[in-house]
């Protein structure tokens, strides 16, 4: 398989539960104060059990685009990565590169942390109202160059809620 392909075979979307994927990290797409949500961030918060909340209190929030690691708890995920995505305002505020940002510090972290497999949600899609074929975008491109950039990663899976943000992301693939 010639290198232009192992990236492409490393980066996958399915319609999925995030929070019963056993890979290394789950990503949560978290608020500011870390201390759980609706949506994915209550999802996960959930599944985790109280010992994800009493850690994601010591650690003091996380600004939007940023990103904290925290140990998967009840999850089969052995790490949760949370990252607070931009609330969208039309994408004139930062919003893209602050997604980006979402991506590439979760990546980061995962690696500094030796971790091989991520899934992702769909970042600010839901209750922060990111367009979903944009968010998309950034979201595979931001994971194909981390891939490409780091051979012996072995997955990043976008673990999407439903078959319509599942066709986005798989046209893009």
């Amino acid at each position: 398989m010639g290198a232009a392909a192992r990236p492409q075979a490393r980066l996958e979307a399915t319609q999925t539960d995030i929070t019963r994927l056993a890979v290394d990290a789950i990503v949560n797409a978290a608020n500011t104060t870390l201390l759980g949500g609706g949506g994915v961030d209550g999802a996960i918060h959930r599944a985790a059990g109280p010992e994800l909340l009493a850690e994601c209190r010591t650690l003091g929030g996380c600004a939007t685009g940023e990103a904290k690691i925290t140990q998967g708890y009840r999850l089969p995920a052995n790490h949760v990565i949370h990252t607070v995505g931009p609330v969208w305002h039309g994408g004139n505020r930062g919003e893209p590169g602050l997604l980006a940002s979402c991506y590439r510090k979760s990546l980061a972290l995962a690696v500094r942390h030796g971790l091989k497999t991520i899934a992702f949600p769909a970042i600010s899609c839901g209750a922060y109202g990111y367009p979903m074929d944009e968010a998309a975008a950034i979201a595979v491109r931001e994971c194909r160059a981390f891939l490409a950039a780091h051979p012996d990663f072995e997955r990043v899976t976008f673990a999407l809620f439903d078959a319509e943000a599942l066709e986005v992301y798989r046209r893009l693939l």
